[in-house]
């Protein structure tokens, strides 16, 4: 499998940002899985926020245990919040789009900076063990 198609299915299937990182591009790397792990991060505390209010407010039975209820004040809670997560989640998307397809791109461009580095090296292309054994030949 072509490195290129390898950092586009890492930073698609794992996480925004490793298909980067196994280019050895850090600092794209870092700054998509940093961009992404803050939106990620924010909409998980929005939502866990939102869940043990709830909960505490079944617990000490201001409200019923009712899903009808229930339903109701999660969406009254998250239109509060709605800019802010809608936000947060247009980012991480964004982070995730934009990560596959540029860790493909990179990928493409280091794949055919090897090759001509191989090409106009035709000692590169030896394995290790071929060396060797010409190194101690010769």
């Amino acid at each position: 499998m072509k490195k290129s198609v390898k950092a586009a299915l890492l930073s698609g299937l794992v996480f925004p940002g490793v298909g980067h990182l196994y280019l050895k591009r850090w600092v794209a790397g870092i700054l998509l899985a940093g961009v992404a792990g803050y939106a990620l991060y924010f909409i998980v505390s929005v939502a866990l926020a939102i869940a043990l209010d709830v909960s505490q407010k079944i617990e000490s039975g201001a409200i019923p245990a009712d899903i009808n209820t229930v339903n109701s004040i999660v969406t009254e809670q998250l239109s509060g919040s709605a800019q802010a997560t809608e936000l947060a989640s247009f980012t991480l998307l964004a982070c995730w789009v934009i990560g596959v397809i540029s860790a493909y791109w990179q990928g493409r461009l280091q794949g055919k900076h090897d090759a001509q580095i191989a090409a106009s090296h035709p000692d590169q292309r030896r394995s290790s063990i071929q060396r060797l054994l010409v190194a101690a030949v010769f």
